[in-house]
């Protein structure tokens, strides 16, 4: 499931592009023939050859991020692709997700950690305090599932920097469509608890989506105990993002084409990166990427306080007991 849907493509054979082409072709041959090869996405350019554009819906505001007409160019090269290698687990993945989280959290029932990273844009004029972030760069955000394994199954690429990424949340298809992800229900602590995603305070709390407690000095040590366990948890999708960007630089630097086609390129490095999940990376991209974002650093946390939702309430609370009885308690640093 992706807000981030390129609709055409052209591709080419060239460089990386078409070893990765060539390689696919063993491994997944139903996919290796739509990727998209125009763009270079080493970060050392930003040309683009045959632009696609996005549709209305990877806008970054209804009203603004409006796409360009688009030229008559091959279909469907690009999107099918990005939707084989991202899409909502099925039941039998869920259940894997969930074993996988909770074998290194030991936290049951995760389907995925939700977060959101900064990229930066070239705004237009009109709008530049819309993408203007907390640490007064111009971005549009991506928000982000994550497995287990740090692949991407959900991407949302839709809104300016200057949104908080509660609102991000509640613009996207994930939130709209919900009700749709997978159940897979089990008892824990009396309480009848479905899958849900993990996310930080910057996030509502839902009965589909868990998050810390709030600090205070009235927390009691399980509630603290628990918010040491999410935490680490939820560390998964922040190496899931360095994991993005050490790959596709692109990601890290402002580049010069038109902001409507940022969508088309987020999304194709996310569907990238989960192919490429299926080998290590090399840690000295890591650290390349490591310099380059101290100089658009990210935008801290800005906390969501809008009241709890009672049943985010009750399986949190559910969870906290779960914890509390299997585990030792915690401390959160």
């Amino acid at each position: 499931m992706l807000d981030a849907r390129p609709e055409q493509g052209v591709v080419g054979e060239g460089g990386a592009e078409g070893l990765l082409r060539r390689r696919m072709e063993g491994h997944f041959p139903h996919v290796a023939g739509l990727l998209p090869q125009a763009v270079r996405l080493n970060g050392r350019t930003s040309q683009v050859r045959g632009q696609d554009r996005p549709r209305a819906d990877t806008t970054a505001d209804a009203r603004r991020y409006r796409p360009l007409q688009a030229g008559r160019l091959r279909q469907g090269m690009t999107s099918s692709a990005i939707h084989a290698l991202i899409s909502v687990p099925t039941a039998a993945e869920a259940r894997r997700i969930a074993h996988g989280f909770q074998r290194k959290s030991n936290i049951p029932q995760i389907l995925g950690c939700i977060g959101g990273t900064h990229v930066p844009v070239l705004p237009p004029g009109d709008s530049f305090k819309e993408f203007t972030n907390r640490e007064g760069w111009p971005s549009c955000v991506l928000q982000a599932v994550v497995d287990d394994t740090y692949g991407f199954w959900n991407i949302n690429c839709k809104m300016p920097g200057g949104a908080h990424d509660a609102k991000v949340l509640k613009q996207s298809a994930l939130f709209a469509l919900a009700h749709h992800l997978p159940k897979e229900p089990r008892e824990i602590s009396r309480t009848t608890v479905n899958l849900f995603l993990l996310g930080d305070p910057a996030y509502p709390l839902l009965d589909w989506l868990i998050k810390d407690y709030v600090r205070s000095p009235n927390m009691t040590p399980e509630q603290e105990s628990f918010n040491a366990y999410l935490s680490s948890a939820r560390t998964t999708v922040e190496i899931a993002f360095g994991r993005l960007k050490s790959r596709w630089k692109v990601l890290l630097q402002r580049s010069d084409f038109h902001y409507t086609f940022t969508p088309h390129v987020v999304a194709t490095c996310c569907a990238l990166h989960n192919f490429c999940e299926n080998e290590s990376i090399n840690p000295a991209w890591i650290d390349e990427a490591a310099v380059l974002e101290q100089e658009l650093p990210q935008p801290g946390m800005s906390w969501y306080h809008a009241a709890d939702c009672a049943d985010g309430q009750t399986v949190r609370l559910a969870l906290t007991e779960y914890l509390k009885s299997n585990f030792p308690l915690r401390r959160h640093e």
